[in-house]
């Protein structure tokens, strides 16, 4: 075959080739499902920390972040309560989500788990040693963005789901009428004062209708029967922390005092 034979066989190979098949575009995601938008839970948690002008929660009296889940554990919400995202410690945005993540994982429709109540079980020995690890945060989720969007509506951490289990105060559970809706994380002070202040948020949200959960009456408040020995006796107790957090809890409903779960 001459050159100019082959070279012609190549034009016409290419010129007749099958198209190249087009490339697949990126589908718009659907709405997502959300008990909270942003504006929602800022206004609220800053109606419940004192540095923003509501109560004491009994700890450091902090600025804190708070985080909301849906039920699919893909984060809704974050905010915080400061007037600028340095405010309130920065690590915590990352624990209020997590917190969210976890209540909502081991929470089902017919009974609640706050975070307060993984604490104990979560112990070398106890029946849920390890769960810390289970279920590891995404850290491209986590430190996705920009600071200065951080706590805002446009925080990069909106829309995907973070992962991650913590197993002291600060996460619960939220029941709308018809059941679970996902989840809340507080933190930036103690994880007791953490507790009170998602168990304000929370019912200002009107997401409070819980069923029921491990203490029978208190469903999923915080219970502080952890004694010397370091042994609850409800197998789901947290330690209490250096204010007065146990007693602001108990006076909220919050909370559960002693060697008896009510």
């Amino acid at each position: 075959m001459s050159k100019r034979t082959a070279m012609t066989a190549v034009i016409l190979a290419a010129t007749f080739a099958a198209p190249e098949a087009p490339v697949a575009q990126e589908q718009p995601r659907p709405g997502m499902s959300c008990p909270v938008d942003h504006d929602q839970l800022a206004d609220i948690l800053k109606k419940s920390v004192k540095p923003a002008g509501g109560p004491s929660n009994g700890g450091l009296d902090n600025n804190e972040w708070a985080a909301v889940v849906n039920r699919q554990g893909v984060v809704c919400a974050i905010a915080y309560s400061g007037s600028k995202v340095d405010d309130q410690w920065l690590g915590s945005r990352a624990i209020a989500a997590e917190k969210a993540n976890t209540a909502n994982a081991f929470s089902l429709k017919n009974k609640a788990m706050a975070t307060a109540n993984l604490y104990a079980g979560a112990q070398p020995g106890g029946f849920l040693f390890g769960a810390a690890l289970s279920n590891p945060p995404a850290p491209e989720v986590l430190y996705a963005g920009t600071p200065d969007e951080f706590g805002t509506a446009r925080d990069p951490m909106v829309g995907k789901p973070v992962g991650g289990v913590i197993v002291f105060g600060g996460g619960l559970a939220l029941y709308d009428g018809n059941g679970i809706a996902g989840a809340l994380g507080v933190s930036g002070d103690s994880s007791c004062a953490d507790h009170n202040v998602a168990w304000r948020v929370r019912h200002f949200l009107g997401l409070d209708h819980v069923p029921a959960g491990v203490s029978p009456n208190m469903k999923d408040a915080i219970i502080y029967d952890i004694g010397p020995d370091g042994k609850s006796p409800s197998g789901f107790g947290h330690p209490k922390c250096d204010g007065k957090e146990d007693q602001i809890a108990v006076d909220l409903g919050a909370g559960v005092s002693g060697n008896v779960v009510r």
